[in-house]
């Protein structure tokens, strides 16, 4: 909280001044959830907690979470509005516009150095040179960077070409000298006055200023062909090509038409879509849409004027003229905008409609995408299989042994196309002896499902087996003995080809091997064998550790898991104190453990 600012509480509205300013609401927790302008902070602030005034339901929870209020006063609605959108920005409060746009924009910097460099970047640092920008898009960017290369021979080395460094002869030329796109100034081949003057030319297209470079080439051009160095005039001329021709692609109005920006908005009842198209010297040099979140149903006017604050600030515009597809009534003081009917200016805005309209299409298809791609896979998975119920529920079984030893099985989960990891269960194999994948398959499944049975919880829409026909046969045969054969739909994916097998059937069921469904059941079937994989190596793990303490004469089984389970790993063991094991397993027990150990 802002302590310097003065403070009221809820009750002391009435005392704030009748002048221009921002407030500030702070829940009890001393958190900021509200930033507004005010051309009267006394009738604004007062408004909210005016029981007459018909707020809606949002700005009354808002209210209620109220504090204290701070107010910062100011010397004009538009400076109210300039600070507002710094606050907002800063501190994002739960209850403000929450403008979606957090990723960092590309610049172009003309370094402060001998022989300045132009390259891209992110990071703003002003000591570093002059900043152009920032531009909407990386292919914007390098568009602009092309045509500067392409038209200069400016350098793309990283030396530092100070005077003392090139006497010298601390450098040599690179390739870059003999292609031509350089003139090789670390080698003293060019000195920086005229190495300046591309640079002066390279700074007027960064600034969108094409008509100073368009002059600097065709006079060039006519004073090479004066003095008949016709290559050299050539040469000109097919710059001054590239770069009118660079102007024609972009020109969409009048070239002397003075520096636009134009701004168009459209709404649902939780977004709005603002397009940004600056124009300058008739090409638009930037194009932006933003999405704003609405938090108490503001009007398309409000949430214009914030857009159009913030995206100006953001991308440095000082374009006198603004126009807009909306009227916006009581604007602050210093601001105008213009709502043109016709000629080009209105094509302008119609334009910008139409980017703002088509990124408010493509955010509800990827919303709809989004929200039935779920679906779409298991209707596919049902489809594909003649399943009669949706595949919500999926269970997958796979064993895991390796000569016999430890053998395990597991059981996956997954709801609605995703793991659901807490229903995931292992299973140490009770009544079968050595590596019988079909018997343990029986088993596992047997036991699963008489316990469902038992507790009532819900059966599975598909049971997927990890194996050919044999485990697939096995797993019938539990649930045949718990009569629920026919009323699960069971299914085998077999290792070698990937196919998919019924229970019965002598051929495999056409899957398309590239197709979602397909995929999602292997992805069950991985998680499965992930599973029991893990189970069964750490088994085996323990299994080992408790070896090196079972041929301790006079210790058995159940006494290494106990010292196991206690001391986490062996090394433990043989780190602990003789204290330390007599309390867990006895004087006697420990003293063998002991002496085995440290003879």
């Amino acid at each position: 909280m802002d302590m310097l600012s003065p403070s009221y509480l809820p009750a002391e509205h009435h005392q704030l001044p009748d002048l221009p300013g921002v407030y500030r609401y702070y829940n009890k927790e001393g958190k900021l959830i509200y930033v507004g302008k005010a051309k009267n902070l006394k009738k604004r602030v007062g408004s909210y907690f005016n029981k007459n005034s018909g707020i809606n339901q949002k700005t009354r929870r808002m209210v209620r979470e109220i504090q204290t209020i701070e107010i910062t006063i100011v010397n004009s609605e538009f400076d109210a509005l300039l600070l507002e959108n710094n606050l907002i920005k800063k501190a994002q409060p739960r209850y403000n516009v929450l403008l979606k746009d957090d990723k960092t924009y590309p610049y172009l910097v003309l370094t402060n150095e001998h022989f300045p460099r132009i390259y891209p970047t992110r990071r703003v640092i002003p000591s570093r040179g002059t900043y152009f920008g920032p531009f909407a898009s990386v292919k914007a960017m390098n568009n602009v960077l092309d045509l500067i290369l392409s038209l200069f021979t400016i350098r793309t080395c990283k030396l530092d070409l100070s005077p003392e460094k090139i006497a010298a002869d601390k450098f040599k030329v690179c390739l870059e000298y003999h292609l031509g796109n350089c003139k090789g100034p670390c080698e003293g081949h060019q000195d920086e006055k005229s190495y300046r003057y591309d640079i002066e030319q390279a700074k007027n297209i960064l600034k969108g200023n094409l008509g100073v470079a368009k002059s600097y080439f065709k006079e060039n051009m006519q004073a090479a062909a004066a003095s008949l160095d016709y290559e050299q005039a050539h040469l000109f001329k097919e710059k001054l090509d590239l770069l009118e021709k660079y102007q024609a692609k972009s020109l969409v109005i009048n070239p002397n038409t003075d520096s636009l920006d134009v701004f168009a908005i459209v709404s649902d009842e939780k977004f709005a879509f603002v397009n940004y198209l600056r124009i300058k010297n008739g090409a638009i040099t930037l194009s932006k849409t933003v999405e704003l979140k609405k938090r108490l149903d503001e009007s398309d006017q409000d949430l214009l004027l914030t857009a159009v604050v913030h995206l100006r600030d953001q991308f440095q515009s000082d374009a006198k003229e603004v126009l807009v597809n909306k009227d916006c009534e009581d604007l602050p003081e210093g601001m105008v905008f213009t709502v043109p009917k016709i000629g080009d200016k209105r094509k302008l805005v119609e334009l910008s409609l139409k980017n703002a309209l088509y990124y408010k299409k493509e955010k509800a298809l990827l919303a709809g995408e989004n929200k039935n791609k779920k679906n779409r896979v298991l209707l596919q998975l049902q489809q594909d299989l003649s399943l009669r119920e949706l595949p919500k529920h999926i269970e997958c079984f796979d064993n895991s042994n390796i000569q016999g030893s430890h053998p395990v099985a597991s059981m996956v989960c997954f709801m609605d196309g995703k793991p659901a990891k807490k229903e995931y269960r292992h299973y140490h194999i009770k009544t079968v002896t050595g590596p019988n994948d079909f018997a343990s398959m029986e088993e596992v499944v047997q036991r699963r499902y008489k316990r469902i049975l038992e507790e009532g919880t819900s059966l599975p829409n598909l049971i997927v087996i990890d194996g050919g026909k044999g485990q697939l046969s096995s797993a019938v045969a539990a649930l045949r003995d718990l009569d629920l054969y026919g009323k699960i739909p069971i299914i085998g994916i077999a290792k070698r080809l990937e196919e998919i097998y019924f229970p019965g059937d002598q051929y495999p069921v056409f899957i398309d091997k590239k197709s979602e469904s397909l995929r999602l059941i292997q992805r069950i079937r991985d998680e499965a064998h992930r599973f029991a994989i893990t189970f069964h190596r750490n088994l085996r793990s323990k299994g080992a550790l408790g070896s090196q303490l079972t041929h301790i004469e006079g210790i058995g089984e159940s006494t290494a898991q106990k010292l196991l389970k206690h001391f986490k790993s062996f090394k433990n063991i043989e780190s602990a104190s003789r204290e330390s094991l007599v309390e867990l397993v006895g004087k006697d027990k420990a003293e063998k453990i002991f002496s085995a150990i440290h003879p």
